[in-house]
């Protein structure tokens, strides 16, 4: 079995001594070629190749932002018809960023070593399972996107990073309070369509979700759509105020896992289609990567879109 190992060596929760540990057992039961990622894109540019070349399976040691390039990599642009005859590489993750939500909702241990030992034991008992994907014309999206308040901490937090800063649950809370905060008067606001509904306006944040949950708080799981998953199509979580009155009793039942719900909140687990447009650009992320200012974003699913090495969906229950 042909194997490519795409390391992300600036990734979070990566180590040089972890990442030569993890090579050498791989190396040790597979054919492994070890690509280490120098810029902004290269993982999608190595996974491209790897289509090219042959490979049977990409493994990913980085976080989400790495895995989405490989991804979109893998499987080239959504409005691309499909090839029947084009064989692609199955997709596995190790661990290697600071939230890692993408493999986490798969099942994929936290530590990069026993999540080493995991996927070889998958890969060497045939166990793989396909899952759907979230996507714009142009890109695909693993677990969420998002226009609004999501996007801005984001970047906010992208330049801390960029200053230095690591991506600490505490640091994500402080910047994501923050970030309320200093928008709760901004008016800039989006219209959401989606099927069989008529247009949602004034709605100021908006997450698509490919699965749930939505991201994670250290160990502590968001589940804005509790009941979408990687076998259903996409939900909807748009709100219409970013004031903190409004949103400190939404925010407190997504910390206890109740059933998120408002007067200024509309929220649909299994839609086929989204769309958002907005009159001035306004901060878009996708899967945790900041991905510009945007007034028109069209989302759509496509099911059973990628094979992924991971336990099957009912061992997870």
């Amino acid at each position: 079995m042909r194997v490519m190992l795409i390391v992300n060596p600036f990734a979070t929760a990566t180590t040089a001594a972890g990442r030569d540990a993890l090579a050498h057992t791989l190396s040790s039961r597979f054919s492994l070629d070890v690509e280490h990622t120098t810029h902004r894109g290269h993982a999608g540019e190595l996974a491209r190749r790897a289509v090219a070349e042959g490979v049977d399976v990409v493994l990913v040691h980085g976080g989400d932002g790495s895995v989405n390039e490989a991804v979109n990599g893998i499987l080239g642009p959504p409005d691309q018809v499909p090839d029947p005859s084009r064989t692609v590489p199955s997709l596995g993750v190790i661990p290697g960023g600071s939230a890692n939500v993408f493999a986490r909702t798969l099942g994929i241990l936290a530590d990069p070593l026993a999540a080493t030992g995991q996927i070889i034991g998958l890969l060497e008992s045939g166990e793989c399972r396909r899952i759907g994907l979230g996507h714009t014309q142009d890109r695909w999206f693993l677990f969420n996107t998002g226009m609004g308040m999501d996007a801005v901490v984001v970047h906010a937090m992208e330049d801390k990073r960029h200053a230095g800063k690591p991506a600490t649950p505490a640091r994500y809370f402080r910047t994501t309070v923050a970030s309320f905060l200093r928008n709760a008067t901004n008016k800039a606001s989006f219209t959401v369509e989606v099927p069989d509904h008529e247009p949602i306006p004034g709605v100021q944040f908006g997450f698509v979700s490919n699965t749930s949950p939505w991201t994670y708080f250290g160990d502590y799981e968001i589940r804005t759509n509790p009941t979408t998953g990687f076998d259903t199509r996409l939900g909807l979580f748009a709100a219409t105020s970013t004031g903190v009155a409004r949103n400190l009793p939404l925010a407190a039942r997504l910390l206890t896992h109740r059933t998120p719900k408002g007067g200024h909140l509309y929220r649909d687990d299994d839609v086929e289609w989204v769309r958002f447009r907005a009159e001035e650009p306004i901060d878009v992320q996708m899967d945790g990567d900041y991905i510009g200012a945007h007034v028109a974003v069209d989302f759509g699913h496509r099911a059973d879109a990628l094979a992924v090495v991971a336990p099957g969906a009912d061992s997870l229950k």
